[in-house]
């Protein structure tokens, strides 16, 4: 069964969760900006020992899955990785919702159906 969250609680864990969303975003760009230079090294790595750029990155993916975790242990659902999209299981009017928040907005404003999605998002 998992966590309803009331729009305080929501709230409340976001302030938890905004700073390693911030992070997530950082080490997401630092992948991306490195994507051209990797692939190809870690094609060749496959079979020589690896890199140094290798490493690097495979520390940098290291570090993205203790952050998710830990994004996911507060019982947020981590949606969109690259929206940087939390979700919050909540209860409205009785039946099961998500509060949806966006990195870079400043606060919880939205709340969506389960199978609508961002798309679908409305207003509190």
């Amino acid at each position: 069964m998992p966590r309803y969250f009331t729009l305080d609680e929501a709230s409340a864990t976001l302030a938890v969760i905004r700073p390693l969303l911030a992070e997530i975003q950082e080490i997401r760009q630092a992948i991306l900006e490195k994507q051209p230079e990797v692939w190809p090294v870690l094609a060749k790595a496959a079979g020589n020992g690896g890199s140094q750029v290798a490493n690097q990155v495979e520390r940098e993916f290291h570090r993205l899955n203790q952050l998710v975790h830990r994004v996911q242990a507060t019982g947020a659902v981590l949606k969109d990785l690259d929206l940087g999209l939390i979700d919050f299981p909540a209860l409205r009017d009785g039946r099961e919702v998500y509060l949806c928040w966006k990195f870079g907005e400043d606060r919880i404003r939205y709340w969506h159906d389960l199978d609508s999605g961002f798309t679908g998002r409305q207003p509190l």
